[in-house]
This record gives structure tokens, C-alpha cells and sequence, in this order.
């Protein structure tokens, strides 16, 4: 028989799987069936830096946490606690599903992280530029909003 292989995560749970197809077929079937309970599970090093690479993998599928609840646990739910540009988007795109604001500026996304007494973004301008650069967010005079792609990176 042929040798399979199959790598999804979803959250902070990943699944990796080699052998023959018709096993592997089965056991992704028991861990499809759980989606909604993995993407529920917390990460174990949410303090990790996640690449701009990764930043979308796994993420956007059914049961992605969403821009509710504190800023403090969606920057968690998004491993954007260390890198400054994720951390940028992130609070950006909870200030938009959360605070129902469309159009932002960089000292709305500094006083939202300042509110909600995480680390401060050693420079808020370079975090939108940055973004800006990745097609992530656009800019409209002094305000900004989170582009389609954006969120999409984010998996939000």
C-alpha cells in the first residue's frame, strides 16, 4: 500500500500523520470531528514570535477564536504578544469587530493596548507601515483600516 502523509493544526493543537491512506483517512476524520473543541484550547507558549510566514497557518478554518472578549486574550489567541507588526494588526482588527470602529489611527491601536495594560509597541507608526508594506492594512489619510487580507493573515 501506499504511504500517506497529512500535517494540520488548528489552534494550539497540531496533527501529523504517516501511513496508509485508508488509517490516516480515519484518524483525520476523529480529529476533524473535534475541531471545535481543539481550536478552543489555549496555546502552551503563547510568548513565542510567530514569523510573518506562519502567521495565517491553521488559522481562519471553523472554530477560530474571534475578536471577542478582552484584547488581552485575543493578542494571546493570536500569538501577537512579541512581534510588533502581528501585535499591531491584531489590536487593529479587535478594535474594528470590537470597538465597531472602521476607520483607525495609530493612537487608537497605542491607547487600546495601553487600556489594556499589555507591552506597549516600541513604534506604533513602523507597525502600520510594515503592515501597510504587506498589503495587511491601507492607508486613508491619517486614519487606516484593516484590508481583507489582513484578516485573512491574522485568521480573523
Amino acid at each position: 500500500m501506499a504511504e500517506a502523509k497529512i500535517e494540520i493544526k488548528v489552534g494550539a493543537v497540531a496533527f501529523s500523520g504517516e501511513g496508509e491512506g485508508k488509517w490516516l483517512s480515519e484518524q483525520l476524520d476523529k480529529v476533524l470531528e473535534k475541531i471545535p473543541e481543539l481550536a478552543n484550547v489555549a496555546p502552551a507558549d503563547a510568548g513565542g514570535e510567530t514569523g510573518g510566514a506562519a502567521l495565517g497557518a491553521g488559522t481562519g478554518q471553523a472554530g477560530t477564536p474571534t475578536a471577542s472578549g478582552t484584547l488581552a486574550n485575543f493578542l494571546k489567541s493570536k500569538h501577537a504578544t512579541t512581534n510588533q507588526r502581528i501585535k499591531f494588526l491584531a489590536t487593529a482588527v479587535w478594535l474594528t469587530d470590537v470597538k465597531k470602529k472602521d476607520s483607525l489611527t495609530t493612537n487608537d491601536v497605542s491607547q487600546a493596548i495601553k487600556d489594556a495594560k499589555q507591552t506597549p509597541l516600541r513604534n506604533p507608526s513602523q507597525g502600520l507601515n510594515d503592515n501597510v508594506k504587506q498589503g495587511y492594512c491601507h492607508k486613508n489619510g491619517k486614519q487606516f483600516y484593516v484590508t481583507d487580507e489582513g484578516r485573512t493573515a491574522l485568521g480573523a
